[in-house]
């Protein structure tokens, strides 16, 4: 995998575990400042979660409703505690911080303060003393207890496309015991028939009238399943691996427009932005698909026949930018001769839908001859791909969710959902 792809795709993982938007403005505390749990202390807790009251599936926009959030220690010395509730829709879209409403007040525990963030495709709320670091969390005395009433509601935006909320009640510092994590699922009203992104790679083979290898062509394809509708647009992308590491890598990629092969500017050799989807996408849309094309330009550093490795990633425009649905495709591709002479710089990427599947006026030559500008790349397909848990990711303090120590996440791993499986 290339130096790029790494950086890129490594940065999105950690930033979708870390980041949260704070309710009440705290101090960003770095990952260091949250001390793991003595040894003698870990996996001592147990948290149960209240009947909902009142009963009854949420409705967006509509009424809340409350539960008790009880820690119990039964060990014979007292215990931290930095609680963490996760919560994954069911269906396509991701969520947003405010698609859920959340409030957390104390029963039999300390002055309490809250807030909420994104976690991958999903929400997360946490809460802390009112009048201590996030890094302290609570204090459970040994063979103790303490008591929260959590209020939950699904906001007026929560995706028509994603249907009941799950939430799962743990703690990101490795205080709770095996099987000391609880959930609730809120029954969301309308129900709805719940689907997916689906991303492929289609019809792989050789340009027509251009030597075997030298220039591939394929369809890229989008379709929803299920009821409902994205609420924003989708940003869309190309990572690039070439399997070993050039200086000047020169890949060119074209989309077919209106029976034109337009070529993809980019100011990143591993990175192409492709056309947003617009919002409202939906089963009742269609297929959506992207005719492509791909060759080494003629100044590519590469020699030879190469492995090429596409990855499609997509993720919501705004907001909650997790990458939530992708696929990859692997090719060989073959440098064009040296005696080649470069045509002119291929035009930047339409912001329009690419049409069906015309004959492209471009020529099978000029497609593999075009040589790579590495503009940056301007109009309704906007820059290069979001990367990140949150939009607002610098803005916000983070009480706990920079805490989502990495020895934290493991507890609940096998909760909570992964991102989608590529191809």
């Amino acid at each position: 995998m290339s130096a790029r792809t790494v950086t890129r795709r490594t940065f999105r993982s950690a930033a979708a575990t870390a980041v949260v938007a704070a309710v009440a403005g705290t101090v960003l505390m770095p990952l260091s400042a949250y001390a793991a749990p003595a040894a003698d202390n870990q996996h001592a807790l147990k948290i149960t979660l209240g009947a909902p009251a009142p009963s009854g599936p949420l409705t967006r926009g509509g009424a809340t409703e409350t539960f008790e959030l009880t820690v119990t220690n039964p060990s014979d010395k007292a215990s931290s505690f930095h609680p963490w509730i996760l919560g994954t829709p069911a269906g396509a879209s991701p969520i947003q911080r405010d698609d859920v409403v959340y409030k957390v007040e104390p029963v039999s525990a300390p002055a309490t303060k809250y807030s909420v963030g994104s976690q991958d495709g999903g929400w997360q709320g946490l809460f802390q003393p009112a009048d201590k670091p996030a890094s302290e969390g609570f204090e459970v005395p040994a063979g103790g207890k303490l008591t929260w009433k959590v209020t939950l509601g699904l906001g007026k935006n929560y995706p028509t496309n994603d249907g009941d909320f799950k939430i799962t009640a743990t703690s990101y510092s490795a205080e709770v015991a095996d099987g000391g994590d609880a959930s609730l699922t809120f029954k969301a009203d309308p129900a709805v028939k719940t689907g997916k992104l689906e991303t492929s790679f289609k019809n792989i083979g050789d340009c027509k009238g251009v030597p075997a290898l030298q220039c591939r062509e394929m369809d890229l394809s989008y379709r929803v399943t299920g009821d409902g509708e994205f609420n924003t647009a989708l940003h869309s992308w190309l990572d690039l691996d070439f399997g070993s590491h050039v200086g000047v890598p020169n890949l060119q990629l074209w989309t077919l427009v209106d029976g034109k092969w337009e070529g993809l500017s980019t100011a990143d050799p591993y990175n192409f932005m492709l056309p947003t989807i617009p919002k409202g996408f939906s089963a009742a849309s269609g297929e959506r698909v992207l005719h492509l094309r791909a060759s080494f330009g003629p100044n590519t550093d590469f020699k030879k026949a190469t492995d090429v490795t596409l990855h499609a990633g997509v993720s919501l425009s705004e907001g909650n930018t997790y990458e939530f649905a992708g696929a990859d495709t692997k090719f060989q591709l073959t440098p064009p001769p040296a005696t080649t002479s470069p045509s002119p710089t291929p035009s930047k990427s339409a912001s329009t839908r690419p049409s069906a599947s015309p004959s492209p006026s471009a020529s099978a030559t000029t497609v593999v001859a075009a040589a790579n500008t590495n503009t940056k790349a301007t109009g309704s397909t906007g820059s290069l791909a979001h990367t990140g848990a949150d939009s607002n990711t610098g803005l916000y303090s983070g009480l706990a969710a920079a805490l989502v120590a990495l020895g934290g996440a493991a507890v609940w791993l096998g909760a909570r959902r992964r991102r989608t499986v590529r191809g």
